[in-house]
């Protein structure tokens, strides 16, 4: 399982974030579990103010959460499905996909939650889902990690 080893975060003081989860459309079943994470985070960790919005691939991820980063968003969770098909469409997409969320947090400096399944089958995607009987939940995980960057970016702000 690839959860394995994962650590136990913590995450603190994140009142007045802003944050904002973008979803893809494509793997309805999957995605409904991976934003069911998301929200159910958000709404443990105490986050008042977020929004949701879709967008129609994995692909489109990097320049959403771009756009919400410039507007001042205090961490994007980017939640997508990939799976490997016949082509290597798969490669691109991922790989496309990971650069432009990767370049978006490094350049503007706003944690991006990495919700990106890359699944060489169904049954991985929905093993990582969230859903009932899933192994791990990577919505949920995507979402804490971003909460538990963004605090520590606000902490570094306030006392470095």
């Amino acid at each position: 399982m690839s959860g394995e080893g994962a650590p136990v975060l913590t995450v603190q003081d994140v009142r007045g974030l802003r944050v904002a989860v973008i979803a893809s459309q494509w793997h309805e079943k999957v995605m409904d579990g991976l934003i069911d994470g998301a929200q159910r985070a958000l709404k443990e960790y105490g986050v008042e103010e977020s929004v949701l919005l879709r967008v129609p691939g994995s692909f489109e991820l990097p320049v959403v959460a771009r756009g919400l980063a410039a507007r001042g968003y205090d961490a994007v969770v980017a939640l997508g499905v990939v799976i490997r098909g016949g082509t290597p469409h798969f490669d691109y997409v991922c790989e496309a996909a990971t650069l432009g969320l990767t370049q978006v947090s490094t350049d503007t400096g706003v944690p991006i939650g990495f919700g990106l399944l890359t699944c060489d089958n169904d049954q991985q995607a929905l093993d990582r889902a969230g859903l009932p009987g899933s192994k791990e939940d990577k919505g949920f995980e995507a979402t804490t990690a971003a909460l538990a960057t963004a605090a520590l970016l606000r902490e570094i702000a306030r006392n470095h």
